[in-house]
């Protein structure tokens, strides 16, 4: 999976712009991260679900303790 992502992010971000400093690269991969992959970018390995829906139904998924 990881391949995968890495892969996509090469692809859709780092093979498209050149960055002038590392922080502007470090800037636009927290942004390709954080806004595009994990809450727009559908996996089939989450049932075609984005990563923040996938975990939200986890999350209410949990049996309550008892």
């Amino acid at each position: 999976m990881m391949e995968s992502f890495w892969s996509s992010m090469r692809i859709e971000l780092l093979n498209r712009k050149k960055w002038n400093t590392s922080i502007e690269l470090v800037d636009a991969i927290f942004e390709y991260v954080e806004i595009f992959h994990n809450r727009q970018s559908r996996n089939s390995a989450l049932g075609y679900r984005t990563s923040i829906t996938y975990e939200i139904l986890e999350i209410n998924d949990v049996p309550a303790a008892s």
